[in-house]
């Protein structure tokens, strides 16, 4: 991760409103965090079993302009020290990116800087490296969360190869919707992860799917298997049946992305997302780097989760490599991640 700084561009706000976390964060030249500010929805949509859209959209508009407004407080920067300005652009729901991109554009043609537009999933591979600068690539990036299940080889800023994805749910979905039908209240991956610490891992083998796909995922029909045996079991203990899900899921993400990394001749494995948050995923990927003498990083779980400091980071990185975004640039709901 090398690179001469723009002189014109050091300081970066950044501003994160993909799903339901209204995020800003200002950061100097990709690796030092002088504030990062997070305001999440989880209350207002735990009463419905998950993010309800036109409610995030609104709580954005309601929140974004005070979390902007603590993010240059607790940096201790006046807005004529904010150098560019990037917001996330997608993936994500499409009327909570427009209020960020909305906010963001209209900031930095008001100070008179760039914008930045900033792919979601690019910047999960970011937040490793405000953490640990000197990670050394190529390296394999397993993204889990609840929209996205990826397998990412890093080869430089900029150059990354998609080896697989999942074929149906996500991971960070899978754990959701098997919480909510265990009864377990929302966001399911930590319910789950929490209720999982009593129960027995081995104590039902649930399938994993695509055994012969390197690096694909699959996690809908390990739902389905969830739900068929607790409907043949009534009688079996949810802790018992969260454990051995949760080690299902771990089981596959851990073997495919050690599998990558040992076949790509990575340097060293490293967690993205917000299922990276996961105890049970955290403690394996270690283990199985320790053992395969790969280094492995894990993110802090503020880093985890979406934030606007991975944002900044990775406008950083995108303003060297192409330059401000044109002010006309909209909001991309499936927008995927640049790969060559």
């Amino acid at each position: 991760m090398t690179s001469d700084p723009s002189p014109s561009v050091s300081r970066i706000l950044g501003i994160e409103t993909s799903c339901d976390e209204t995020a800003a964060a200002v950061v100097v030249d990709a690796r030092q965090v002088l504030s990062s500010v997070v305001s999440s929805q989880i209350d207002l949509h735990a009463q419905f079993g998950g993010v309800v859209p036109e409610i995030a959209s609104r709580a954005h508009v309601e929140w974004l302009t005070p979390v902007v407004a603590q993010a240059l407080v607790e940096a201790g920067i006046g807005d004529d020290h904010v150098d560019a300005v990037a917001a996330t652009v997608g993936p994500g729901l499409v009327g909570a990116l427009l209020v960020g991109v909305s906010a963001a554009k209209a900031l930095a043609l008001v100070w008179g800087v760039p914008f930045i537009a900033v792919n979601h999933l690019e910047a999960h591979l970011y937040a490793a490296f405000l953490e640990e600068p000197d990670l050394e690539l190529p390296l394999v990036v397993l993204l889990v969360s609840g929209g996205h299940t990826l397998l990412v080889l890093m080869e430089a800023p900029g150059r990354y190869r998609l080896l697989g994805s999942t074929i149906d749910d996500a991971a960070g979905e899978a754990f959701d919707k098997v919480a909510r039908f265990l009864g377990l209240g929302y966001p399911g991956g930590p319910a789950i992860d929490a209720v999982a610490l009593h129960g027995d891992p081995s104590a039902i083998a649930f399938p994993r799917a695509l055994p012969d796909e390197p690096y694909d995922f699959s996690f809908s029909g390990l739902k389905t298997a969830v739900v068929n045996y607790v409907r043949k079991h009534p009688d079996v203990a949810t802790e018992d049946v969260a454990a051995s899900f949760q080690e299902a899921v771990v089981d596959v993400l851990v073997t495919k992305a050690r599998r990558a990394a040992r076949e790509l001749g990575a340097k060293g494995l490293c967690l993205g997302g917000g299922v990276a948050a996961n105890s049970q995923l955290r403690e394996r990927l270690l283990d199985a780097c320790v053992a395969d003498g790969l280094h492995a990083f894990l993110p802090s779980r503020s880093m985890c989760t979406d934030n606007a400091a991975m944002v900044a980071a990775a406008g950083w990185w995108r303003y060297q490599s192409d330059g401000p975004s044109p002010l006309d640039t909209g909001a991309y709901p499936n927008l995927a991640l640049p790969t060559i």
